[in-house]
């Protein structure tokens, strides 16, 4: 996408991950009856040293545009991947700059990044009931459903497996 570039979130991108991240879920109704997990959305410098944090930023102005968190297998911010896989979760877009592809590249950047380190697959969870435009982004870029992969955090939260199928050379 022109006008946005993802790279790795630096330490003076947490505050506005954290922001962008609990505006993105709460915009989505994801935070109404778990307040609990907005704290962990906002624990940005946990997710970077335990993962890998990347933000889009728009290219003019340098302003983070929304964030992602990439874990592999046997990481803390791992749920779903197993041996192979990479995952990422977290995904969110400032809620004023959606429509723009921000989260698009930062799809692009998560697949890119597994296909770098040789996975084979990358798996992500969406809740039962998100909002249509995330279920689109992911099932134009090619990720299925996966019902083995499917869980509930909590009790009245259902999460659906998703998994693309990545090709080598």
């Amino acid at each position: 996408m022109t006008g946005v570039r993802v790279r790795r979130a630096e330490p003076a991108d947490f505050p506005a991950v954290a922001r962008l991240t609990v505006a993105a879920y709460e915009a989505d109704g994801q935070l109404k009856d778990e307040h609990w997990y907005a704290e962990v959305l906002v624990d940005v410098s946990t997710r970077a040293t335990s993962g890998e944090v990347l933000v889009a930023v728009d290219e003019v102005t340098g302003a983070v545009l929304g964030s992602v968190t990439f874990a592999l297998p046997g990481t803390p911010f791992a749920e779903l991947c197993g041996p192979g896989e990479a995952e990422f979760r977290m995904l969110a877009v400032d809620p004023g700059t959606q429509g723009r592809g921000v989260g698009a590249a930062l799809v692009e950047a998560c697949v890119a990044r597994a296909t770098e380190l040789g996975c084979t697959a990358v798996v992500i969870c969406v809740r039962a009931g998100m909002a249509d435009p995330a279920h689109r982004l992911y099932t134009r870029r090619g990720f299925v459903r996966a019902p083995e992969k499917d869980w509930a955090p909590t009790p009245g939260v259902q999460l659906l497996g998703l998994r693309l199928e990545l090709t080598r050379g």
